[in-house]
């Protein structure tokens, strides 16, 4: 197989990206949205956001959209005023709360990627992203999906969390197993490459099977508030 298909050839379809609905006041920021909106391009994979076109959330949907990528931004409907977040790209499927919103951004993905920033749901600085991203972990934590979950560590933005982790592991918070369904790297590219990699090695304690059924239950409950 030729070098080059190799290596943009992908086990996944969809991914996740969590980021800020601020650009940051650094420039590397930005370049690491960008690289990895041209990532996803070049390996023909999808992308579901959060929705608009404000800060590195709109750099990394409008590179994807450029590019060719299918592009799906999940909002809820009380953030969907133009002037908070901006026109979104591509298709736009609006959910009742943030509750769905993170639900259904984990159904439509394959895995998860969080590039530094804040969320639209807060205004404030990385709560958002940093609240997405350890739902999504947690519930891997839990077995409630075996998808993988990766941090683009743009010049050491994350090593405050991630020193949090071992210290939640030595002093037996979390287990060693569990640590790793977070991977880390400095650029987006080593990040899709280690996703690509990922194996679990942790045990959920809830049955997929189950969980989903419940999901199904709720979704068709959240479906009729919205069309109320």
């Amino acid at each position: 197989m030729d070098e080059n298909k190799a290596l943009n050839s992908s086990r996944f379809k969809r991914v996740c990206v969590f980021c800020g609905s601020s650009p940051g006041k650094r420039n590397c920021y930005r370049d690491a949205a960008l690289e990895l909106g041209q990532e996803l391009v070049s390996r023909k994979l999808d992308l579901v956001y959060g929705g608009g076109s404000v800060g590195l959330m709109g750099l990394v949907s409008q590179e994807v959209h450029r590019g060719g990528g299918h592009v799906l931004g999940i909002i809820p409907k009380t953030l969907m005023n133009k002037e908070i977040t901006g026109e979104t790209v591509g298709e736009v499927k609006a959910v009742a709360d943030m509750h769905q919103r993170k639900a259904e951004m984990v159904r439509h993905s394959d895995c998860f990627i969080a590039l530094p920033g804040r969320s639209l749901s807060t205004f404030k600085c990385g709560y958002g992203t940093l609240e997405e991203l350890l739902e999504v972990t947690a519930w891997a934590q839990l077995g409630i999906h075996d998808k993988p979950v990766g941090l683009v560590n743009v010049d050491g933005y994350y090593d405050y969390l991630l020193t949090f982790l071992d210290k939640a592991v030595d002093d037996g918070f979390i287990k060693p197993t569990q640590r790793n369904i977070i991977v880390s790297a400095p650029t987006a590219r080593q990040v899709v490459q280690k996703l690509e990699e990922y194996v679990p090695m942790h045990d959920g304690v809830i049955a997929k099977a189950r969980w989903e059924a419940k999901q199904l239950e709720l979704n068709s409950s959240l479906q009729t508030e919205i069309a109320c």
